[in-house]
């Protein structure tokens, strides 16, 4: 299928591919790993013809069928979100359209002597789009696009008017809908709720189609892939199991590694003790060349790179009063849709409760009002005593200066705390060596969500507000995040898409919109999200395993 021959490709002074090779067969599904600029998106885009090595062979068959799913969307305007979906669906979306235009040309008056022309065109694009499922095609695009999240409103609607988030998902929709030979799918669910991202999961999995693809959710990897190809200092290595599979093999191989190269610096320091003490004896002269020639024979093992994960501890928060946030009849409306009606419940310190809701349940909004962010039309939130509280939003990304560094930034935000503190705070939340000297205007989402939330935690609050904290964090960022919270002191409510972070952190469950939608009362569910998943057979709500 698709093959990489002895690949090699450098920029400037970085190496990214060194003889790497790697294959990806027909039905694979194979995850993509690897460290910040291992070369992740460069294979992706050798695969597309967009990049090419500078030496060796990329082997792509020509009549295969491609749909690449990248984070960078284009423009989208002028057409129904519908429309916009089935337009990049390959040959069958063309032919849609072709098919639109056509019908347009019939119905032209000015055009009436071409008629027996458009009528014989159109029966030759009707005939072809026939063959290839085309009439199917709106329900399937239907289907796909209430799968990730859009109200039946919302796909007949313009595509213009949306979110960059949601035309992500249009982008995504429109890959699905092409179902090429390959899929190549770059972080997939980092604008999808854990509803869209459970349906993404059952449709790729229907897929016969082989999938290449990146994601720092390692429960979805975990349930799709069966395959892991690691791009690390140049190389390429293919592990046969799932991303839990890759983690223990991986541990594995480094630990014969160290042990080999262990055992190969006792030898060579053994056979350079015998060279130093017999290397002016004229007896002895031919067994030192000897050895000296085997040496210089010998392929040296080298170390295997540790990743550094640094551990984040927490200072203690200062204690809040028992009742950390109570909220009586809480009321609001966005025009005629209520989001909430009298809604009342209580936090009390300690508690760590995960907000669970199909889109537009109203998990933002709730966290808004607890944040003090929005204010309910009726009813109201009283906070508690002694209570310090650390809101997290993607908008918050927004509020840091964005001509100073990143060690610039927490020296202004903590200036009484030593450079050695601070750089191991950016430490910690991955920022390493001269990451800490870039400037926030330059960093990723992901770099400024991981900065955010190191300035939020150092100085910890006791009652923190998340709303999708692990957005576009790595997975080491992620599980650091998830350990260093599981010993947070104070009290947490969150709204979170990936499941690790559920599992680990919520002791209690708002559940909005109930089972079937939007039409059921809020329902608070006393265990931890572990129970609430084995209680009611579900992930999310309406969503069943």
């Amino acid at each position: 299928m698709i093959s990489f021959s002895n690949i090699n490709k450098q920029y400037g002074k970085q190496l990214i591919f060194v003889d790497a090779s790697f294959q990806l067969n027909p039905g694979e599904k194979v995850g993509l790993v690897g460290p910040n600029g291992a070369g992740k998106t460069t294979l992706f885009r050798m695969i597309v013809g967009e990049e090419l090595a500078d030496e060796g062979n990329v082997s792509v068959p020509k009549k295969m069928s491609i749909g690449y799913f990248r984070q960078d969307v284009e423009e989208m305007k002028g057409r129904s979100v519908l429309d916009e979906a089935i337009a990049g669906s390959g040959r069958v979306g063309d032919l849609h359209h072709e098919l639109e235009h056509l019908q347009q040309a019939l119905e032209d008056p000015a055009r009436a002597d071409e008629m027996d022309k458009i009528l014989e065109k159109f029966g030759e694009v009707q005939e072809e789009y026939e063959h290839l499922g085309g009439y199917a095609l709106e329900a399937q695009a239907r289907e796909v696009l209430a799968g990730l999240g859009f109200a039946e409103e919302q796909i007949d609607g313009d595509v213009g008017a949306l979110s960059g988030g949601w035309k992500m998902r249009v982008a995504l929709a429109r890959v699905l809908l092409g179902k090429p030979d390959v899929l190549l799918m770059d972080e997939p669910t980092n604008h999808l709720d854990i509803e869209s991202i459970i349906w993404l999961e059952g449709f790729l999995k229907s897929l016969d189609s082989a999938l290449l693809m990146t994601s720092h959710d390692r429960e979805f990897m975990n349930r799709i892939v069966s395959k892991i190809a690691e791009i690390d200092a140049g190389e390429i290595t293919v592990y046969t199991g799932d991303y839990n599979y890759y983690e223990r093999e991986r541990a594995i191989r480094e630990t014969n590694q160290q042990a080999a190269f262990a055992r190969q610096q006792a030898m060579l320091a053994k056979e350079q003790r015998f060279i130093e003490r017999f290397k002016t004896h004229a007896a002895k002269a031919a067994q030192v060349q000897s050895r000296i020639k085997a040496l210089d024979k010998i392929e040296k093992i080298e170390l295997p790179k540790k990743r550094q994960v640094v551990k984040f501890e927490f200072r203690v928060p200062p204690r809040s009063g028992d009742q950390v946030a109570v909220m009586e009849g809480l009321t609001k409306r966005y025009g005629s849709r209520t989001i909430y009606d009298g809604f009342s419940m209580t936090i009390r310190r300690g508690e760590r409760w995960a907000v669970m809701g199909r889109n537009g349940a109203g998990k933002s909004t709730l966290l808004k009002m607890v944040a003090g962010a929005l204010q309910p039309d009726s009813g109201n939130v009283r906070l508690g005593a002694s209570l310090k509280m650390g809101y997290f939003a993607q908008q918050a990304l927004d509020i840091m200066d964005p001509d100073l560094t990143v060690i610039e930034q927490l020296q202004k935000d903590f200036p009484l705390d030593s450079l050695g503190a601070l750089r191991s705070l950016a430490g910690a939340f991955q920022f390493s060596g001269d990451d800490v000297e870039k400037r926030i205007r330059a960093l990723s989402g992901g770099e400024k969500s991981r900065l955010a939330m190191a300035r939020m935690l150092y100085d910890p609050p006791n009652f923190l507000v998340l709303d999708e904290p692990t957005n576009h964090l790595d997975l080491a960022t992620k599980e650091m995040l998830v350990e260093a919270l599981k010993d947070f002191e104070g009290t947490m409510i969150f709204v979170s898409h990936d499941r690790m972070f559920l599992r680990g952190l919520g002791s209690r469950v708002l559940e909005l919109g109930g089972e079937s939608g939007m039409d059921k009362e809020p329902h608070l569910y006393p265990g931890s999200y572990v129970e609430y998943v084995q209680k009611s057979g579900h992930e999310a709500p309406g969503i069943h395993s």
